[in-house]
């Protein structure tokens, strides 16, 4: 068993090792290079955040809400952007669903509805972002994830920004940490340590995750939701939150097999976000925004599977 949940753990590692490296690639390069016209682009891109992240987060891969996570903690997107991201993420739920052979139709809907439900609560969160904290402000913040994971790869540049949007580039000699540098080998490299260190992160957590839900067998999973069929939005809103890929393979399945409902169905695969959460409290040093965040999630997910069992609603 161990060995099994060894390599599963590794392979979702894997996966996600593109996403997270692309991200914080971009995320050095614009560091290094924008100006006040990619300020303004970003800016005018916020008010649209939510629609995009619903979007993206309905592609069938958990990297997408580790992107949103990465970038909300760089301040490059907003909370309601965030939260529509990690809503609408279908990570392994499609793959289980083909494999089922399940009708397109319905696999189609039950995607379209938690996307739907990613922007109306994307939209509505960011209009009250200011009570949640500090939401995204348009610029790139790398140097304070940098700080955070003490790297010292913000040592390698220095920007100062002026209230004209105009930036002051200073270099510096190479510093003590020799692990970056200047030009692009040094964003290269930048980029490389946080993704080996956010990769690290997820494999070790997801490893203990994948061996608690080995251990509990699904069939434990089948008697306690099928025996609270009321508890079960609840309960699967919960399992969601286990920041592995095996939670919704597991909602999923149970779905598929005629255990849950439509009701925690939706309750379980909205709160699922892939490893977007696990990101986020490794890279975001607030953690009662954190923790807020989190609580928003199930409590969409747990409302939004109540409003589907208590209207009938199938899928």
């Amino acid at each position: 068993m161990l060995i099994d949940v060894l390599i599963d753990s590794a392979k979702d590692t894997a996966q996600l090792i593109p996403f997270l490296f692309v991200t914080y690639l971009a995320m050095e390069a614009l560091e290094h290079v924008e100006g006040g016209r990619m300020q303004e682009m970003i800016v005018h891109a916020g008010a649209a955040g939510p629609v995009v992240g619903s979007v993206l987060g309905a592609v069938p891969q958990c990297g997408f809400s580790a992107m949103a996570a990465t970038l909300f903690s760089g301040r490059v997107v907003t909370v309601g952007t965030l939260i529509a991201v990690i809503l609408s993420t279908s990570d392994e739920m499609i793959p289980v669903f083909i494999a089922h052979r399940s009708p397109m139709g319905r696999m189609l809907a039950i995607v379209g509805a938690k996307a739907l439900i990613g922007l109306a609560a994307g939209v509505l969160i960011d209009l009250v972002a200011p009570a949640l904290g500090r939401g995204g402000d348009g610029r790139l913040h790398i140097r304070e994830l940098c700080e955070r994971a003490h790297c010292c790869c913000d040592e390698g540049f220095e920007s100062v920004g002026d209230d004209d949007g105009e930036d002051a580039r200073h270099d510096h000699a190479a510093h003590a940490c020799g692990h970056h540098g200047h030009g692009f080998p040094g964003i290269v490299r930048s980029a490389l340590f946080h993704t080996v260190q956010i990769a690290l992160f997820i494999f070790c957590v997801g490893l203990v995750f994948g061996i608690i839900i080995e251990a509990v067998g699904h069939e434990n999973l089948v008697a306690v939701l099928g025996a609270h069929p009321a508890g079960a939005v609840f309960l699967a809103g919960l399992v969601g939150l286990i920041p592995n890929c095996g939670a919704s393979v597991a909602i999923a399945d149970l779905f598929m097999e005629g255990v849950l409902a439509s009701g925690p169905m939706m309750s379980g695969l909205l709160a699922s976000g892939g490893v977007g959460l696990l990101v986020l409290f490794r890279t975001n040093a607030d953690l009662r925004q954190n923790l807020a965040i989190a609580v928003i999630v199930y409590a969409i997910a747990v409302l939004a599977g109540l409003v589907v069992a208590s209207f009938g609603i199938i899928f």
